[in-house]
């Protein structure tokens, strides 16, 4: 009994790394139906892609088999290399998607532009014995390429995106989360492969960006206004409550400035990138935000007969700050398209900050209404004080 039991528990431990190590080398141990055979073959870390390729040396030239799982009959995919640089623009592609009518259509595209529509056209190179097949939601991509200048290294680049349903052309794919790391460097002789990661510059910067962002404008900017609201009710506190509110909304300001010249950079860094209503919401807050500084300047005395008029501009653009914050962060969200734990880290911070607010906003009209009537009886016991003298 107890080596039956050791043999079962065993075999729980064991399976899973069975079944990790199995799918860690499912590159290696895919076989082709069409019986075709490849010396060399990368799993490629992004968007379940997999190349295979025979490599001719003397002859310069490439025997590629590109994979990509998981695809569905209205999506393009891509595989290129490209001889200029390591991004998008400048790549040579092979591009494959499956027409209505159930045929694969495979075909080159050169690539110059962040903006392309993947319209066919010739390369910088010969391509030859150029095919598709889609099966079973993978679609794969045969080719055989003469690679120029005889290299044997090559930046390459892959892709997927959706199929425009009117057009029957490829649309636009995602420029978030993996399809922005999709390329990386590829040793036809030895195999070894170099890919973006999370530590890549562009990745670094937008993940820079992000985070000055929701700390600035999400959190410290909210955090500052519950200070200014909800401290000044209590008279031990004044000034400090203003002089924390002031400390608060300075250091988002500062923090929220440089998170919005990282998205500037970013931006003109990937022209023909366009995310148009986060990048107009992030100048309007750059502008209010600058506003609101200056108007801290120009602050009226307490007994100014401008004070009251003041007061309604700074709460107006204040909270239109916050509410224009929380809505841009979580476009930035799905932007970034990060793992979820940190935009379910950032709700719950939010809902922390309103739940602190709605709790103080009840004790201090809790205070308000008692100082009220505090004052309400003192002043009555006055008067019958003087009635009865």
């Amino acid at each position: 009994m107890d080596g039956m039991l050791k043999l079962f528990v065993s075999s729980f431990v064991l399976m899973p790394m069975l079944l990790t190590t199995s799918s860690a080398q499912s590159c290696s141990r895919y076989a082709f139906s069409s019986n075709r055979v490849f010396s060399s073959c990368n799993d490629l870390p992004y968007l379940n892609s997999f190349l295979h390729w025979n490599f001719d040396s003397s002859s310069s030239t490439v025997q590629i088999a590109y994979r990509n799982t998981e695809v569905t009959p209205s999506m393009w995919v891509a595989w290129a290399i490209n001889p200029v640089s390591t991004g998008m623009v400048g790549s040579q592609a092979l591009v494959a998607y499956r027409n209505p009518d159930g045929t694969v259509k495979a075909y080159t595209s050169s690539v110059d532009s962040y903006q392309t529509s993947l319209s066919e056209s010739n390369l910088t190179f010969s391509v030859s014995d150029l095919s598709a097949k889609y099966s079973n939601s993978e679609m794969t991509i045969y080719a055989t390429l003469e690679l120029p200048n005889n290299m044997t290294s090559v930046n390459q680049v892959w892709q997927n995106g959706p199929i425009s349903a009117s057009t029957n052309t490829p649309g636009p794919h995602a420029f978030s989360g993996s399809n922005v790391l999709c390329m990386g460097t590829l040793d036809l002789l030895s195999g070894r492969s170099d890919t973006a990661s999370l530590g890549n510059p562009k990745t670094r910067n937008r993940n820079i960006h992000g985070s000055l962002n929701a700390v600035s404008w999400g959190i410290l900017m909210p955090t500052g206004v519950i200070i200014a609201r909800y401290m000044k009710v209590f008279k031990s506190a004044d000034p400090a409550w203003f002089y924390l509110h002031i400390t608060c909304q300075s250091s988002a300001y500062i923090l929220g400035v440089i998170g919005w010249a990282t998205g500037l950079k970013l931006g003109s860094d990937s022209s023909g990138v366009q995310h148009t209503p986060h990048r107009n919401i992030g100048i309007a807050l750059f502008f209010l935000g600058t506003h609101q500084v200056f108007a801290l300047l120009l602050r009226p005395k307490k007994d100014h007969k401008y004070r009251f008029y003041w007061e309604i501009y700074h709460h107006s653009v204040g909270y239109t700050v916050i509410l224009l914050s929380i809505i841009n962060i979580y476009k930035g969200f799905d932007i970034l398209d990060p793992e979820k734990k940190w935009k379910r880290a950032y709700t719950g911070i939010l809902v922390a900050l309103v739940m602190i607010a709605v709790l103080l906003e009840a004790f201090t009209w809790y205070i308000v209404v008692r100082r009220k009537r505090s004052r309400r009886s003192g002043m009555m016991n006055g008067a019958n004080g003087v009635n009865m003298g």
